[in-house]
């Protein structure tokens, strides 16, 4: 299934009905006046959000959405029946912007949350309201209110607690593939991932935490270079990042950008470039691939990244398992220490 994370829509809400100008007719009752009802109310465009949809795919081959128009009232002060309601279901995540006035109408981050984003008009006034001293049958009435048209783009930004972030085959895949059900694509060239993955961590019987695969980032990133800027928006609203870092590139000869360290701080100044609050999330910093460097080459490694400040360092492999276990544990009690995750249930919503 392709991933859809980015689409515009225009939407439009139904036209209120028009009042009715009717009136009392019933044996011996020569004068019964005025008794149109009101129109009906038009339908809304409501966004509600679905925890069974993953991207926004399947609103990519539809442009336009309406919602019903009212009906007109009827004879004994009968109220139209109001438009039906068009109900919209994206993903969880989902930011709504109006285009033309480039404001966020609203993110809908919890499953079932549901928002009116355009209302339907209001319906139209029988005769009865227009009765007077002066006037007793009346023929005034008023038409329907018109629905309201905007043009929407909608973003989706996954709703993880944990993102991992790093260079392509840095591990990132492989390692949520270990830890969670996701099975992402894994192979060993570049840009493997193409688009982002969610697992689903079980931290005991009863916890559990969300981790965000997106694809491998590159020097440049921040003005488009490569595949991962175009999802970096999915770890925005992540609590914690776990920045991969490959030990097995470790070479006595690299040059200092090359260098394990050296790419930690690239990435580092990529995320500042996009943005300083994500570069100011709490990140923890994993050297990946360690069975495929000696002890003494890890140990130097360690040594240097505790030199540029780094600390809570952790060193796995995902293929023979080693440290992926501690680090699992450490990170669910670093999410602890932070700020709580936007819903208290299933952090997938099943």
């Amino acid at each position: 299934m392709r991933f859809v994370d980015e689409v515009e829509i225009l939407v439009q809400s139904g036209r209120g009905g028009r009042g009715s100008a009717s009136f009392r007719r019933e044996k011996f009752v020569p004068f019964g006046g005025p008794d149109g009802g009101d129109g009906g109310r038009g339908g809304h465009v409501i966004f509600s959000a679905d925890a069974g949809l993953g991207s926004l795919l399947d609103l990519r081959g539809r442009a336009q959405w309406k919602a019903a128009d009212g009906a007109a009232g009827g004879f004994r002060q009968m109220t139209g029946a109001d438009g039906d309601d068009l109900v919209v279901r994206v993903p969880r995540g989902t930011v709504i912007r109006d285009v033309d006035q480039d404001l966020v109408i609203c993110e809908l981050l919890v499953a079932a949350e549901s928002r009116v984003v355009v209302e339907g008009g209001k319906g139209g006034l029988g005769n009865v309201h227009f009765k007077t001293s002066t006037n007793r049958a009346p023929r005034k009435t008023t038409p329907g209110g018109p629905g309201e048209t905007r043009r929407l783009r909608l973003e989706l930004k996954l709703v993880a607690d944990v993102g991992l972030l790093g260079f392509p085959n840095a591990g990132k895949s492989t390692l949520i593939s270990v830890i969670s059900a996701a099975r992402p694509k894994i192979a060993d060239y570049p840009f493997t991932t193409l688009v982002p993955n969610l697992g689903v961590v079980r931290a005991g019987d009863d916890n559990s935490y969300v981790v965000a695969d997106i694809p491998g980032l590159i020097e440049g990133a921040a003005e488009g270079k490569g595949l991962g800027h175009q999802f970096l928006r999915h770890v925005e609203r992540t609590r914690l990042l776990l920045h991969l870092v490959d030990a097995s590139e470790a070479r006595e000869d690299d040059d200092p950008g090359a260098t394990p360290l050296g790419r930690w701080r690239v990435l580092r100044d990529e995320l500042r470039r996009y943005s300083q609050a994500l570069a100011d999330r709490p990140e923890v910093v994993v050297l990946t691939k360690i069975d495929a460097v000696s002890p003494e080459v890890l140990s130097a490694l360690k040594a240097e990244f505790l030199a540029a400040g780094v600390e809570g360092l952790h060193a796995i492999s995902a293929v023979s398992g080693q440290g992926v276990t501690s680090l699992s544990a450490a990170t669910w009690e670093r999410l602890r220490e932070l700020a709580p995750p936007l819903t208290v249930e299933d952090p997938l919503g099943v």
